[in-house]
């Protein structure tokens, strides 16, 4: 009889929980809500968890107590502090096994990784980073934006075009097609009508409107490219803090880019391999090929004593088929 093990991924958007065994077969894949205790609370985390949970135990055709082992990665988890309400929710709605907890970015990085370990930058909505060495040490950033300095995801890069809009409307800095874009997004009259009605909450810019920069510097503006070399020097800097945590500048490590902002631009890449290896010339880019719940079934794994390795790459491709592709 086989060992089977649990990965969940509670999200700020969506969540997912998986359950493999230890042939490295997918047995089911549950789909949910949001699940972050500091947007839904304790009570929509809960109901979120047990709901995919209680999803994948049925579609695999197990009972709690069969799960050896799993791993939780929860977005909201941020603080030790925030341990004693994560354990107990998962205590509550969790099968009764050993299981790591850890936040939802590490995810990426275990599932991205070859072994489990390196540094993970993820870029999205907005930004976090995290890494783990061979012992399971961790390095990290607060992963709470801008109000700690830390910057690079889609809603900081459309607010440095922002900056740039209004730098080129009081002429301060040099004019930019951004100004068109942006009064053509939120349906201004002018850039004018635009600045007045954002800072009167009349208008509204969104992470989703990041490509507009994109846009912008494809078509050969200057200071849209200068927003985006901005911005991947930020998430350089989230990937050298943390490469220095670990003491990584002189090992050969895996850098894993995580999110739908580095799909906008290959610039993204471009600079942040140049820069991160001034300080870790070993460092090896890759970009995450992997559904983050993956990450939790490895750590569910490695809570148990079990070996992935072998598997990794086979229950990847399982779970890209099943999430990106359809059942």
């Amino acid at each position: 009889m086989g060992r089977y093990f649990l990965g969940v991924d509670v999200g700020n958007t969506k969540s997912h929980a998986m359950i493999c065994d230890d042939q490295g077969r997918l047995l089911a894949l549950a789909h949910g809500s949001q699940g972050n205790h500091e947007v839904v609370g304790r009570e929509g985390l809960t109901a979120t968890l047990h709901a995919i949970v209680d999803d994948a135990l049925r579609q695999a055709g197990l009972h709690a107590f069969d799960i050896a082992g799993a791993g939780y990665g929860i977005a909201g988890f941020d603080w030790e502090c925030d341990r004693p309400l994560h354990d107990e929710v998962i205590g509550e709605v969790g099968p009764p096994c050993p299981y790591l907890l850890v936040n939802d970015a590490v995810l990426g990085l275990v599932a991205g990784t070859t072994e489990g370990w390196g540094v993970v930058v993820s870029a999205g909505t907005s930004c976090n980073a995290r890494g783990r060495d061979r012992q399971g040490r961790e390095g990290r950033v607060t992963g709470n934006g801008a109000w700690f300095g830390e910057y690079g995801g889609g809603i900081e890069l459309v607010y440095k075009g922002l900056e740039m809009v209004s730098r080129a409307w009081s002429l301060r800095g040099p004019q930019t097609t951004l100004t068109e874009k942006y009064v053509a997004c939120t349906g201004a009259a002018d850039v004018t009508d635009m600045l007045e009605g954002l800072a009167r909450g009349r208008y509204h810019l969104r992470a989703t409107d990041a490509p507009l920069v994109f846009q912008a510097a494809d078509e050969g503006d200057a200071v849209a490219r200068q927003a985006i070399v901005w911005l991947a020097q930020e998430l350089t800097s989230l990937a050298v803090g943390i490469a220095r945590q670990l003491h990584f500048e002189g090992t050969t490590f895996e850098l894993v880019l995580a999110g739908s902002l580095y799909r906008g631009t290959p610039l993204i890449h471009e600079v942040i391999l140049s820069e991160v290896r001034q300080v870790a010339p070993l460092a090896e880019l890759r970009y995450l090929d992997a559904p983050p719940v993956v990450g939790g079934v490895f750590l569910g794994m490695e809570c148990a004593g079990v070996a992935f390795a072998a598997i990794r790459q086979h229950i990847i491709e399982q779970a890209r088929q099943r999430l990106y592709v359809g059942s």
